[in-house]
């Protein structure tokens, strides 16, 4: 490795070595990014937060090519019942507060800044179980197009719990 490369002129004036920008997020590591990107402005999110006790609030943030973003809030008691996301791949982010991820494998909590990436099919249930308000992130891709409720209830054993 040669330490001592320099670079002559202006590298932006060379448009044939410039990646183009990517239309959309294409690998995972890329959604996961987007996620962390929106999470990470809260001016934009925060306001438009609202919690509502009678059902789960939720607010469509952004749509891209193939995907979007959605906020949710959740009151201390409101859950999602068991679902998957139909063809729809997605990354979950919490944002405020705490959340409880049920699966038929095992149960995680989930503080501020974790993340859940999953894929077309993965059934989840996710409640807050704590006393205060909590806020999360969901990305999908491609866009949300059904969420199939699925009727048992997922509660592993607490031995499985994990903390995130």
């Amino acid at each position: 490795m040669n330490s001592d490369l320099q670079i002559a002129g202006d590298i932006l004036s060379v448009q044939h070595l410039l990646q183009p920008p990517a239309e959309r997020p294409s690998t995972v590591a890329d959604f996961v990014g987007l996620a962390r990107s929106i999470a990470g402005d809260r001016d934009q999110w925060a306001p438009l937060v609202r919690y509502d006790a009678t059902t789960r609030w939720y607010h469509r943030l952004r749509t891209g090519p193939g995907y979007e973003a959605w906020l949710l809030s959740w009151v201390p008691g409101q859950r999602s019942g068991l679902h998957d996301h139909g063809p729809s791949s997605g990354v979950l982010t919490v944002l405020d507060g705490v959340l409880t991820e049920h699966t038929p494998r095992a149960t995680r909590v989930l503080g501020p800044g974790a993340q859940r990436v999953f894929a077309p099919g993965y059934a989840h249930e996710v409640v807050n179980d704590a006393l205060e308000g909590a806020v999360s992130l969901h990305v999908y891709f491609p866009g949300l197009t059904e969420m199939p409720m699925h009727s048992a209830r997922c509660v592993p054993s607490t031995r499985d719990t994990v903390a995130v």
